[in-house]
């Protein structure tokens, strides 16, 4: 990609500005939602979960749309997953052992007992190697390399762990991924790719060097988990197979969604007639407004399948931005009822609904968002969405309270403020309504006096 060196240089100096005012809500901003995924990450975690002793209600595995090969702690009971490690990753048992890890970190304390870096409280890097690797195949691989050691001691200052904290984290993993009977090949594979990855870009551990010294060495880390996981009963345990396929699947997925389409077609070209390969294919295709093509790759999917909701879901969604409303309500509507009308997808159908500029088609609309927003209230589109509803309705103090939902949550809080006490002003005293109004401008006044005070 020709843009990676601009991308890397911004993000090392977006994530120092972060940490600065404190990581929730950079983190907020960069959270990416799709059902499928969050399925996947939901089932891989609930294993090693319910043998962590933590509250399965508690714990939340999340993608971040960053590029980095990364995955972190941040506070409460979230492991964040970047899109970068998805992709860096071979299999799914790579991915499990890294939440494995993670869990490690949280009920080690380390989210609260940071080793004394108050501005990276919780901050986990397992990658070692911060930056664009993932998306960097093709470009400027040297550069990539002397830019990152640049930044490695400005960063080191913000994101290092203590060795004992990794050390507790990686034995508290390899135990529970043991007490899960999981085999513990895919975390011991993903260090190696750490450490690989390391000598590829000639990063070398120096005395004076806080971050490396702050972590055990790769290869100790390495010797370690393979004695601990060469004789665990799991070891030879073989994969899972339907785990698998469904990562293969989101691994492609996330590469059609986020990277360049030429990557995507590098890696998944026509001739491969896979599910995943396809999957990639129609998000590149549909990315460069080729919609017979990107279609073509739909309906090809469906045909084996033509009950996977995903796969609706994307069909309807093509069409959908694609200008093609009317068609698009079609699958996505099945989508939903496959799915018993799981947010996401239902805030699609939602839209679509709307889209159509349909009159008759906005009280099931106001239903279906409705329905959605109840089942999962962090969902900023879904409240613009009911708020256009509401606008075209007439009901601007429901419009007004709707926006002042969808900019919290976009951490726009001037803005919500403003829209909050509109709606308040107009809303009946006393109401839920004029009482969730009065709620988001207190949290709104509070976040802005905040925000002032860090500066």
């Amino acid at each position: 990609m020709t843009r990676t060196l601009a991308r890397f240089a911004s993000s090392c100096l977006a994530l120092l500005a972060a940490l600065a005012l404190g990581i929730e809500p950079a983190l907020a901003q960069g959270v990416l939602r799709d059902t499928e995924t969050e399925a996947l990450l939901h089932d891989l975690a609930a294993p090693l979960v319910a043998v962590s002793g933590l509250d399965p209600h508690n714990v939340d595995v999340v993608l971040y749309g960053d590029p980095s090969i990364n995955a972190f702690v941040a506070g409460g009971q979230v492991i964040y997953i970047n899109a970068g490690l998805i992709d860096a990753a071979d299999t799914a048992e790579e991915v499990q052992g890294v939440i494995a890890h993670e869990l490690g970190h949280i009920t080690g304390g380390h989210v609260i007992n940071d080793g004394g870096s108050r501005a990276a409280t919780g901050i986990s890097i397992l990658s070692l190697i911060l930056g664009g690797l993932a998306a960097a195949a093709g470009a400027g691989d040297a550069a990539i390399g002397v830019l990152m050691a640049g930044q490695q001691a400005a960063l080191g200052k913000y994101l290092a762990f203590s060795r004992a904290q990794e050390a507790t984290a990686d034995a508290a993993g390899a135990t529970f991924l043991s007490k899960a009977g999981l085999s513990g090949r895919g975390s011991l594979n993903f260090f190696k790719k750490l450490q690989n990855m390391e000598m590829r870009y000639g990063f070398k551990r120096t005395a004076d060097s806080e971050f490396y010294s702050s972590h055990p060495m790769t290869s100790d880390r390495i010797q370690t988990l393979q004695d601990t996981y060469s004789h665990d009963p799991a070891w030879l345990k073989p994969a899972d197979s339907a785990q698998e396929a469904r990562f293969q699947r989101i691994k492609a997925k996330l590469m059609g969604y986020m990277a360049e389409p030429s990557r995507t077609l590098q890696v998944y070209p026509e001739t491969d007639q896979g599910v995943p390969a396809r999957y990639a294919r129609a998000y590149a295709f549909h990315k460069e407004a080729f919609m017979d093509k990107a279609l073509a790759e739909c309906d090809a999917l469906l045909a084996g399948a033509p009950e996977d909701p995903y796969f609706l879901e994307l069909k309807g969604q093509i069409l959908l931005e694609s200008g093609r409303a009317q068609d698009a309500l079609a699958p996505l509507r099945r989508a939903s009822e496959i799915t018993q009308f799981s947010p996401l997808i239902a805030t699609l159908f939602g839209h679509a609904l709307i889209a159509t500029e349909d009159p008759a088609n906005l009280p099931e609309a106001e239903r279906v968002l409705k329905a959605a927003l109840s089942r999962d209230r962090d969902n900023p589109f879904g409240w613009y969405e009911l708020s256009v509803i509401y606008g075209q309705r007439g009901d601007m103090a429901r419009a007004r309270l709707a926006a002042a939902e969808q900019q919290v949550l976009q951490l726009n809080f001037p803005a919500a403020l403003q829209s909050a006490q509109a709606a308040e002003a107009a809303l009946p005293k006393d109401s839920p309504d004029w009482l969730r109004a009065q709620d988001i401008a207190m949290q709104s006044r509070a976040m802005i006096e905040q925000t002032k005070k860090r500066r």
